[in-house]
């Protein structure tokens, strides 16, 4: 006679991406383990709800895609977008040019056309544009994309220069047009815009590369008085407006302001972030802070990459190796070196996107979706990695680790889903799951650690061991009940 109190087995489905080779492959569960570690979850306790995962639409990745074989390119697009790849859910995009455009330019070129009668998406046209249409065309789910503004053409800044200076007060009626003027000509190419950010990295990159600087309360003031009215009156009153758009470390500032009241907060729907400040510390505080000011507002990290790195190729043990760098290793002051550490690549995106998921944060947004095998094409040789590397001389194409590692949460954990609470008495393990709307759950396990580790997955009196390889990322699925 059985014990009555004896657990009966959790059914479950594991994927896992290791430094020994497996990529997103599923492994056979029923392996005999036992440990003393518990990861429980409870479902009674639900958090933020998923907006998504993804990755962004740059002028440098479309060209790339363009130079590629209609075989490859259809592969890439498929890889990111079909519900049997990464099944991307929520992407971005680039207003006017970026560092990763071939060149700068902007959709109002004429100087002085306050009206912006020569507004033009010309430059989008061959590359960009294409790329986003046929994304579309694979997505059986759809996605959600939302554009940002690198910078206003010169002739409508205080500096007249691409880069660095301010809006000048008596454009920001222009400048609220020209995101209106934006959203009619995507329309026209069918392309429906979810929402924006209002400005890229506001306190700018270093005068480096395409920027225009705001503070908290001149962003505030533009959206309050001139973008959120201006949107309203042309029927785009339900786009998303996003706040902020740069490093989790100074967000309090920013939200202080932003949703400081009723009317300051009026037409902001949420706070972007980047993750530059530190690729390893996830800023818990800082994140809680600002989904406290504003808990029933988006909280979605909107760029992260490995930057400051030319991309290894076809060497996938290099990005679990602590060799790569970011951009602070070299350039941060000393007393904020310890923020920068030499740190896999693929530690970097599993810790960070679990990090997040469990401190509010709702959406995950990777940087360029396709780099070459240099890091760019970039004008101003600002190289960083992508998921995706291509050689396009040779037609041929790199699915790096972290292209998996991005997959592990897009393609499981998908729009709506809430994040669940979690219990886990393994330290060794970093731990996030949601509840999909399907009623499926999806837990993610990330052991950085060169030892293998075992864990029971407990559920509503239901348990399964489950080991986990040394330097491996499992994604596991539990079916609806």
């Amino acid at each position: 006679m059985s014990c009555v109190n004896e657990q009966k087995t959790l059914d479950v489905e594991v994927y896992e991406t290791s430094r020994e080779g497996s990529k997103l492959t599923q492994i056979d569960p029923n392996v005999e383990v036992a440990s003393e570690f518990v990861i429980e979850l409870d479902t009674t306790q639900t958090f933020q709800k998923i907006t998504g995962f993804g990755g962004a639409f740059t002028e440098s990745s479309a060209y790339l895609l363009n130079k590629l074989s209609t075989k490859n390119r259809d592969e890439i697009l498929k890889a990111y977008f079909s519900s049997e790849g990464a099944n991307y859910s929520l992407t971005r995009t680039h207003m006017n040019s970026c560092d990763f455009s071939l060149s700068q330019y902007s959709y109002s070129p004429v100087e002085g056309d306050v009206m912006l009668e020569h507004f033009t998406i010309e430059d989008d046209m061959d590359d960009l544009i294409p790329m986003i249409k046929d994304a579309m065309s694979v997505s059986e789910d759809g996605f959600k994309l939302f554009a940002s503004p690198w910078t206003a053409a010169p002739w409508m800044k205080d500096n007249k220069e691409w880069v660095g200076g301010k809006l000048l007060p008596e454009y920001y009626d222009t400048w609220a047009l020209f995101f209106s003027k934006y959203l009619d000509a995507y329309k026209k190419e069918g392309i429906e815009i979810w929402g924006f950010t209002v400005e890229n990295e506001p306190h700018g990159n270093g005068n480096n590369w395409e920027s225009m600087h705001y503070t908290p309360e001149e962003m505030t003031n533009f959206v309050q008085h001139h973008l959120g009215p201006k949107l309203e009156a042309d029927g785009y009153g339900d786009k998303i407006i996003l706040g902020y758009d740069q490093n989790r470390a100074g967000i309090k500032e920013w939200v202080d302001v932003m949703y400081a009241s009723e009317e300051s907060s009026k037409y902001y729907d949420g706070t972007a972030i980047h993750w530059y400040e530190s690729t390893f510390e996830v800023f818990p505080k800082a994140l809680q802070y600002a989904h406290q000011k504003a808990p029933d507002k988006y909280l979605i990290e909107t760029e992260g990459c490995i930057d400051a790195e030319v991309p290894k190729w076809r060497d996938d043990d290099w990005y679990w190796r602590k060799e790569a760098t970011d951009w602070g290793w070299d350039w941060a002051k000393e007393e904020e070196k310890y923020l920068h550490p030499k740190y896999a690549p693929v530690n970097r995106y599993a810790r960070d996107i679990i990090g997040c998921l469990n401190n509010w944060v709702d959406g995950w947004v990777d940087w360029n979706m396709v780099l070459d095998r240099q890091g760019g094409p970039n004008w101003f040789e600002n190289w960083c990695v992508a998921p995706v590397i291509v050689d396009p001389d040779k037609n041929e194409v790199y699915y790096t680790p972290l292209y998996y590692v991005m997959t592990h949460f897009s393609k499981y954990i998908r729009p709506d889903a809430e994040i669940i609470k979690i219990n886990n008495t393994n330290e060794e393990l970093q731990v996030t799951a949601a509840k999909n709307p399907d009623g499926t759950i999806a837990v993610v396990v990330f052991n950085e650690g060169q030892t293998s580790q075992s864990f029971k997955l407990s559920l509503d009196g239901k348990s399964k061991e489950i080991q986990i390889s040394a330097q491996a990322l499992q994604t596991i699925m539990i079916p609806t009940n």
